[in-house]
């Protein structure tokens, strides 16, 4: 859309936050006349309106229901249900609705940087920063963005000429985006999240899907996961895009994959069926655990769909240490390591972090969202020493490690005070013994304990660093 299209366009932003203002200010910069309207009417809510009103900018606050007059285009932020009274307004009136995602797809310059694209129930930062990594290992001009916290709108409209972005989107923020075209593109995993957002598992997977749609060059998917495979299938792309699998093992012809501790192509070489490409070795990926691997496999699948150099892939993967909180090493006292992966916030991820270690005492807990955690707990029972139970709905944990693992000890605290988080990994530590992992990996989302996912990992690193020399 040509900037003369937005002169006067009455466009309605749902939401107010991190990427609600934004959408609002660049739209009123367009020309649009903007509404902003939000469900909240807190402290911080007024201050953030009494900023876009200082702007000329309209706000609503306390009433995210109604449709203002005259709309003639919403543009929401991710979090915003779809079932939500606005939208349903929006429909009736043959409104149309975008996320922030489509926005700057739509506003992208006639010679804008193409799109990499990454999404999955799991692993999805990490997947993005590592392709980052290598695509600035190869030279080029690049940035990590979207689901990530870099806005997109930044990214397409800032003063940087980017040669490629590495662009991490949400199920929620695929569900907004419709024209949507990657040049490439990856759904690392599918498992149940997100379901009282979607409706249903079918709806998040199909959301999911929506990331392949009209892909030019290559719909990555996970070879271990029918499910992505599935969705490529499905997927309506350019001519001549092809499929291309990654897997832990030795890979078959148009598939990444693993050889004798060798990161291997034999999808991107002249003779897929006869040759294989070496890339980095596993000792390159920080952590080496299996599905780290699998997160570095797909990055490197979506960076040779590129067209970036083996040595490329090597240095990037070198280079890239992944973000706090997410399989990171917090010390080894005694003989045993601690290790904290509080963004596993589900049972997929926990799933993927316990099977990285033997033998476990596992730390989890918190707020379940609907999961229920007899297949994690029979998949991982091998593994664990002990169970340290924290937080709201650790009786739903507590119940299937009585059915599936009751010879197990479980330590269960029905605490939910600052000091809790030391009193789980006292108790942790009491039950390990020299070269077990003290693993925090709740399978639950934090807020009944904690602000978010980071606050919780820091408990714990404190916690771990308080511990007496003698039992640490």
């Amino acid at each position: 859309m040509s900037a003369q299209d937005w002169q006067g366009k009455r466009v309605t932003v749902a939401g107010l936050g991190v990427s609600g203002i934004p959408a609002a200010r660049v739209l009123h910069g367009l020309g649009a006349v903007v509404t902003v309207v939000n469900d909240g009417d807190d402290e911080r809510s007024r201050a953030q309106a009494a900023e876009l009103e200082a702007e000329s900018i309209t706000v609503r606050l306390g009433d995210g229901a109604t449709l203002p007059e005259g709309t003639e285009l919403i543009v929401t932020t991710p979090g915003w249900k779809p079932d939500k009274p606005l939208f349903l307004a929006a429909a009736e009136a043959d409104v149309p609705v975008w996320g922030d995602v489509e926005l700057a797809w739509r506003l992208r310059g006639p010679d804008a940087a193409p799109w990499l694209a990454v999404t999955g129930t799991n692993g999805k930062t990490t997947t993005v920063r590592m392709l980052a990594s290598i695509l600035e290992a190869a030279g080029l001009r690049t940035a990590a963005v979207g689901n990530i916290g870099v806005s997109l709108l930044d990214a397409v409209l800032g003063d940087t000429t980017y040669d490629v972005l590495a662009v991490e989107l949400s199920s929620y923020q695929l569900h907004w985006a419709p024209s949507l075209r990657a040049h490439s593109a990856v759904v690392l995993n599918l498992a149940p999240d997100h379901l009282d957002w979607h409706g249903s598992m079918e709806a998040y997977a199909a959301d999911k899907g929506r990331i392949y749609e009209g892909n030019t060059v290559a719909c990555v998917y996970n070879a271990a996961d029918k499910a992505t495979e599935d969705l490529v299938r499905e997927a309506d792309v350019e001519e001549g895009c092809r499929a291309i699998g990654f897997t832990l093992g030795t890979p078959g012809p148009s598939q990444l994959g693993v050889v004798d501790g060798i990161l291997v192509d034999r999808a991107f070489v002249d003779n897929r069926h006869k040759q294989a490409q070496e890339l980095a070795e596993v000792g390159d990926v920080s952590p080496p655990a299996p599905h780290n691997i699998a997160n570095a496999l797909a990055a490197a699948a979506l960076a040779r769909a590129y067209g970036v150099a083996p040595a490329a892939v090597r240095d990037g993967l070198r280079s890239f240490r992944p973000d706090p909180h997410r399989i990171e090493k917090v010390a080894d006292v005694a003989g045993v390591a601690y290790i904290d992966d509080s963004k596993a916030t589900n049972t997929h991820a926990a799933e993927a972090s316990l099977a990285a270690y033997d033998p476990i005492v596992w730390i989890a807990g918190g707020l379940a969202k609907g999961a229920t955690f007899d297949e994690l707990v029979t998949k991982s029972a091998q593994r664990l020493r002990g169970v340290v139970l924290i937080g709201a709905d650790r009786a739903l944990i507590r119940e299937a490690l009585a059915r599936h693992a009751p010879e197990v000890p479980v330590v269960d605290l029905d605490r939910t005070d600052t000091g809790a988080m030391s009193a789980a990994v006292r108790e942790a530590a009491r039950l390990a013994r020299p070269g077990d992992t003290v693993l925090l990996a709740p399978a639950c989302a934090s807020m009944d304990m904690f602000a978010n996912y980071n606050k919780r990992g820091e408990a714990f690193a404190d916690a771990v660093r308080e511990l007496p020399a003698e039992r640490a």
